[in-house]
């Protein structure tokens, strides 16, 4: 039990702190170096950082624990962590965790196209049954465009030391940003933005340019821009291959950020599941610093910008912009109420620029091609591209980009092969597990877009799908993503809180009556009030799980409630 007692901490200890404590965002980078020097953080540890960063303890303490990777003890770090994600647990997870000594479960590692994903100390293993792991130091290359569709974001992804500054410059990398510093003001680089159509692609879908404007026209200061890069969402896999692949055009994208909006500051905030990535992002700042595409006077101009990377450790809720916001500022990693909205009140409260992996990896081919250009990659009406991360029982898993509009039966029958040989898919999760459950006619219906998903009852979001063929229990499947759901709630409003737990109490057949009216009728009751009152969007999606399950498997949830 951890005693508050008061201990002059080492000069060890204090020798670490002093090494980040003058930088910006220091709690994180303080709690990994005791992380990564001890493998644990100690009682000592934490009093140790809470008496020079001048943090309460209790507030200290709970911001430790609330993180799931932070262990408390020995061995702590050396432990195997073994993803239990819903894809992960179709292929053989449980068993894997349960034979592989010391190992300790995590939600999903954001390795959806090659599981299962071990993390053991820094290094990432693939574990292909019990005692089979594989090194994997990063994330497989996009596949070949199989629409031979013109592409934004992977446009260049596929091209020989594309993760090198080198190699980035070669297909016109910095260009975007040259032109924006010597020919162009802010304003105009947000009037392009905004023209292009680009919105938010981390699920949120708000415009870009209108965010940019708004961070811009704000009057305090020092202004910032954070790459939200804490791609938590179960499904979801597609920031990693841009990080892994193409850092650069996201470094770009933070940098043509901040020259718009008169930021001289940047945080990327990288997920603890991707180690090899940290270590990849970390030479390319230099690289880029090095070259003067970043730090002081950059390009010989009068525009300055500075991006710090910062790694989570451990938690859904983080990849809500506010959670993010208080991560950062080394505050327990709840959603705050909005408004104000961090266009005006972000980090230290002051006018910040939060933007998704993809949407920042966008804007520099938009800024050398042009706001039209952009435009016309999607079909019909609508704009521009997405990337959709596509995992689960298709015989070609991983990232695609589609335009927007493309019909779903496209992407998972023409571009990823369909269901494996003798099987037929009988349902998709949309927006991760967010989104829920689409089945039947939808399978047949959608185009990938918002107003389409929405159309169904489900939401696009950030774009992981997941496939299920009919082998697979879709009720099992839900009461996995209904935990999760209940673990990763932040507990900070009660309809998430006691929803999600209510919710998965159902789904595991250990509350609710007997009847299948009365059983659906709570589960609608339930996420109804979870929809209209929860703080932040886990509260508001989570319903869906459920809720699909009800309207596409009514027959087994009948069996579920009549227990037959």
């Amino acid at each position: 039990m951890f005693v508050a007692e008061h201990i002059e901490a080492s000069a060890a200890d204090l020798a670490l702190i002093d090494l980040y404590r003058r930088e910006a965002a220091p709690l994180l980078p303080v709690l990994h170096a005791f992380h990564d020097r001890d493998g644990h953080i100690s009682d000592d540890a934490i009093r140790a950082i809470g008496k020079e960063l001048r943090i309460p303890l209790a507030d200290l303490f709970g911001t430790v624990t609330f993180y799931h990777h932070f262990a408390r003890e020995a061995p702590g770090q050396g432990n195997p962590r073994v993803c239990t994600g819903p894809v992960c647990c179709q292929r053989g997870a449980r068993e894997i965790l349960a034979n592989l000594p010391g190992a300790t479960a995590m939600a999903c590692a954001g390795r959806c196209d090659d599981p299962v994903p071990v993390l053991i100390g820094h290094q990432t293993f693939v574990a292909k049954g019990p005692g089979q792991l594989e090194t994997r130091p990063s994330s497989p290359l996009p596949a070949p465009n199989p629409g031979g569709i013109e592409e934004c974001v992977f446009r260049h992804i596929r091209q020989p030391d594309r993760a090198t500054l080198d190699g980035y410059r070669r297909t016109g990398g910095y260009d975007g940003l040259t032109k924006a510093v010597t020919q162009m003001t802010p304003r105009e680089v947000i009037e392009l933005v905004r023209e292009s159509k680009l919105a938010g692609r981390g699920g949120a879908g708000f415009p870009t340019g209108v965010k940019w404007k708004a961070v811009a026209d704000a009057e305090n200061g020092p202004k910032t821009v954070v790459c939200n890069a804490d791609e938590g969402e179960p499904g979801c896999f597609k920031d990693r291959a841009l990080l892994d692949h193409d850092p650069f055009a996201v470094l770009e994208g933070m940098t043509l950020a901040a020259y718009a909006t008169g930021a001289s500051r940047g945080f990327l905030y990288l997920r603890y599941e991707y180690p090899e990535t940290y270590g990849q992002l970390d030479v390319a700042i230099a690289a880029a610093e090095a070259a003067g595409f970043l730090g002081d006077h950059i390009l010989g101009s009068d525009f300055s910008f500075q991006v710090y990377l910062r790694r989570g450790a451990g938690a859904y809720i983080c990849g809500e912009e506010g959670a993010l916001l208080n991560s950062l500022e080394g505050k327990h990693p709840f959603p705050r109420n909005r408004p104000p909205y961090p266009v005006t009140h972000g980090y230290e409260q002051l006018p910040t620029a939060v933007n998704n992996v993809e949407t920042l990896a966008s804007v520099p081919q938009i800024l050398r091609k042009g706001a039209e250009w952009y435009r016309s990659l999607g079909l019909g009406e609508h704009a521009g591209t997405k990337l959709i991360s596509l995992s689960g029982d298709v015989q070609r898993p991983g990232n695609y980009e589609v335009p927007f509009g493309l019909p779903l039966k496209t992407l998972l029958y023409a571009w990823a092969g369909g269901p494996l040989p003798g099987r037929t898919i009988q349902a998709i999760t949309m927006a991760g597990i967010s989104g829920g459950f689409l089945a039947a006619d939808a399978l047949e219906s959608l185009t990938l877009d918002e107003a389409s998903a929405r159309a169904h009852g489900s939401m696009l979001g950030a774009a992981g799908m997941m496939a299920f063929d009919d082998s697979r229990d879709m009720l099992e499947i839900a009461r996995v993503g209904m935990e999760f759901f209940a673990h990763e709630s932040c507990g900070k409003c009660f309809p998430c809180r006691i929803g999600t737990q209510r919710l998965a109490e159902r789904l595991a057949g250990t509350a609710g009556p007997h009847d299948l009216d009365l059983w659906s009728g709570e589960v609608h009751e339930i996420g109804g009030v979870m929809k209209a009152i929860s703080a932040c969007g886990l509260g508001m999606a989570a319903p869906l799980l459920a809720e699909s399950l009800v309207k596409y498997f009514p027959e087994r949830v009948e069996r579920h409630v009549l227990g037959i």
